[in-house]
């Protein structure tokens, strides 16, 4: 599979990266955002996985609350068990089959309410 990032230039990948992480950096204790809706308020709306793998892979991005962010069905990360746990302290509930309830904790910012670093 070719990486997502090869589509785009390098000032391009960098703004994506800095949108990414500025996003993550406002969402709210209490709540969660999907990569889908991460990657369209950065301005890339087919590159959800592209915000899971900057996440991962950016220094520094571990003192964000990067465990806020889930798929689109309120699932956490695969091998991160600690995710669900740092989210029931923040008073995310979860449905029987394991998914945050996303009716509940979704944080739908629109572009114009969050603050970008630009």
């Amino acid at each position: 599979m070719r990486d997502c990032f090869d589509k785009m230039s390098a000032e391009e990948a960098r703004a994506f990266r800095d949108a990414v992480l500025s996003i993550v950096a406002q969402i709210p204790p209490g709540s969660v955002m999907t990569y889908g809706l991460i990657a369209t308020l950065a301005g890339w709306p087919s590159h959800a996985r592209m915000v899971g793998r900057t996440l991962r892979y950016t220094p520094g991005a571990e003192l964000l609350p990067c465990h806020r962010v889930v798929n689109v069905q309120g699932r956490t990360a695969p091998g991160w068990k600690r995710q669900r746990i740092l989210l029931e302290e923040e008073g995310i509930t979860f449905k029987p089959n394991g998914h945050v309830d996303m009716s509940r904790h979704l944080w739908e910012a629109k572009p114009d309410e969050y603050q970008a670093d630009n």
